[in-house]
């Protein structure tokens, strides 16, 4: 009676230790804490991603952050050349002011000769020759009738021509970017101009 139990208890010993045994042999990841399940590969991927991306302090962190607004910066630049609407600044996104942009550099605009025309009036107002400087000062009375005239006459022309375009468009501040615009020189407008004077939009 007493040799059966003892039986029963070396084989129940055996038996457990047998499993033991082929559960130490079962591979497991190094990784995966014991006693838990080896996680899924995308989520261990995942996990290795976030470890190596993720900034060490706040120094790393600054200047990852100046590296990407640099590279954004380039971007920008790159568009404002080329035209590219992808990675153009928010103020000259949108097809409204792409329109108002070509609508400007199709024309011939008085505003755009402002700047070299005030340089011939200065140099003739400091010309100390007969009535030169009241000239100059007549020539600069009608410099500025002209360029508000003309931007007058340009705010009505691409009023109509977006309202008739663009009806369900937002319209805000499209008027006074255009307005800006046409008081650059063409060569130095940025993003730089798309069509040339005379091909209408």
């Amino acid at each position: 009676m007493f040799r059966s139990r003892a039986n029963s208890s070396a084989e129940k010993t055996a038996v457990s230790d047998k499993v033991t045994a082929d559960l130490s042999k079962q591979p497991r990841d190094p990784q995966a804490p014991k006693g838990r399940p080896t996680p899924k590969r995308a989520a261990a991927q995942s996990q290795r991603r976030s470890a190596v991306t993720a900034p060490a302090n706040r120094k790393e962190a600054m200047k990852r952050q100046r590296e990407a607004r640099r590279a954004d910066l380039a971007k920008q630049r790159e568009a404002l050349a080329s035209g590219d609407e992808r990675f153009l600044p928010i103020r000259d996104k949108g097809p409204v002011r792409r329109f108002v942009r070509d609508y400007v550099d199709s024309r011939f605009c008085v505003a755009e000769f402002f700047l070299p025309m005030a340089v011939v009036i200065l140099v003739m107002s400091m010309v100390q020759i007969g009535n030169l400087q009241t000239v100059s000062l007549l020539l600069w009375m009608i410099v500025i009738v002209l360029i508000v005239l003309d931007s007058i006459g340009l705010a009505i022309r691409l009023k109509k021509q977006i309202r008739e375009r663009f009806p369900d468009e937002p319209k805000r501040g499209v008027l006074a970017y255009g307005l800006m615009r046409s008081l650059q020189m063409r060569r130095l407008r940025l993003p730089k101009p798309q069509v040339k004077r005379g091909e209408r939009p």
